[in-house]
């Protein structure tokens, strides 16, 4: 798991990272006949004009072998300009475990200086519902 993680990160970022744990290469490859090359150091690895693609193996102690091909992700295309939410009325939705507590958040909330929009969602997203509830709307 943790070779596809890496190869992911190299893939994402576009940086082919060294081979670990090789302080020479191997006598019985021939490495100047191919476009096979081991890397000693993180290298920067190009963008062409086709994905990146990476092959991970893994070998396992009782024989079992696995071999994967990853190809780099093409990115969702940006929105020009994320459209702007500014509806009319928002309401505030209030709750308390007693009226007094009710009748004080809602002098506290109406002094809130806050976005409107904000507050409303994390008022109705956040907040716990209790027996006495009050609704606030200012358009």
């Amino acid at each position: 798991v943790a070779g596809i993680i890496k190869m992911v990160q190299a893939l994402r970022y576009g940086v082919a990272p060294r081979t670990l744990h090789v302080d020479e290469p191997s006598s019985h490859v021939d490495w100047d006949s191919g476009a096979v090359s081991l890397l000693t150091e993180a290298v920067e690895w190009p963008a062409l004009d086709r994905p990146r693609r990476a092959a991970v193996s893994s070998f396992g102690i009782s024989g079992t072998n696995v071999h994967v091909i990853l190809e780099q992700d093409t990115p969702e295309p940006v929105p020009a300009t994320p459209r702007a939410v500014s509806p009319r009325v928002l309401p505030w939705v209030l709750s308390a475990r007693t009226a007094e507590a009710l009748d004080a958040q809602t002098e506290r909330i109406a002094r809130c200086s806050a976005d409107p929009l904000d507050v409303a969602f994390s008022l109705v997203t956040t907040r716990s519902v209790f027996e006495h509830r009050a609704v606030l709307v200012d358009g």
